[in-house]
């Protein structure tokens, strides 16, 4: 039998949970066959030492851990300017945790009992700078996220100061397309896409994909139902 050729670029990632077993069942989904590149830590407190060894394109975190919480790691690693995108990982269904992960930096959540297909689809999202945000709990969480950080009418003038181009691109983020997506989709060349989608970042005063979705389902762009995550 023929060995199988080696994945060209796989997908780096780093799994940050505190059950061995939630580790391997992920190991056992993103297998280095399929594209994936899989390295582990045990707790919150270990990520910093982990990523600066591994250099993952996607850290894969658990919310809540025995000493460091998925909040509190995912904060610390987003400060670093050349911080990996940050996808959480979780069993609770709790809008106040997963809006506080957004907050925090995340670029997106995923429940645990998601099929695997979504799994792959997501980390794949994010490491190629995409955002995922679950549809089963998104309305529900982006209202809990709005309770804390309210939408003002300066940000709804700033929505006007977009170009035409810029909205249309503002929305196909928010459907959870990624720049290689936006630019099939309106005939233009990705490096157009990423001039476009930082000039919103710059008008909208956004730091990333996931907030941008969130602007955007916050000012009518998208509706929770319109998602194509």
């Amino acid at each position: 039998m023929t060995a199988a050729a080696p994945i060209e670029n796989p997908v780096s990632v780093l799994v940050v949970d505190d059950q061995e077993l939630v580790r391997g069942g992920l190991r056992r989904i993103l297998r280095r066959r399929d594209g994936f590149v899989v390295s582990e830590c045990g707790d919150g407190d270990e990520v910093a030492a982990a990523v600066a060894a591994d250099r993952p394109d996607v850290v894969l975190m658990d919310l809540r851990m025995k000493r460091v919480g998925g909040i509190d790691a995912t904060r610390l690693l987003r400060a670093r300017s050349d911080a990996p995108p940050v996808l959480v990982l979780t069993t609770f269904d709790d809008d106040q945790l997963l809006s506080g992960a957004l907050r925090a930096g995340a670029a997106g959540f995923l429940l645990k009992d998601s099929p695997a297909e979504d799994l792959i689809r997501a980390v794949r999202t994010v490491a190629a700078g995409g955002a995922w945000l679950d549809p089963s709990v998104t309305g529900r969480v982006l209202t809990a996220y709005r309770t804390v950080k309210p939408v003002g009418t300066r940000a709804d003038r700033r929505l006007g100061d977009l170009t035409a181009r810029e909205y249309e691109v503002l929305e196909l983020i928010g459907r959870g397309r990624v720049n290689s997506e936006i630019a099939t989709e309106l005939g233009i060349s990705e490096v157009t896409v990423k001039s476009h989608v930082g000039h919103i970042f710059g008008k909208l005063d956004l730091r990333d994909r996931a907030a941008a979705i969130v602007f955007a389902f916050d000012h009518g762009v998208v509706t929770p139902g319109e998602s194509a995550f």
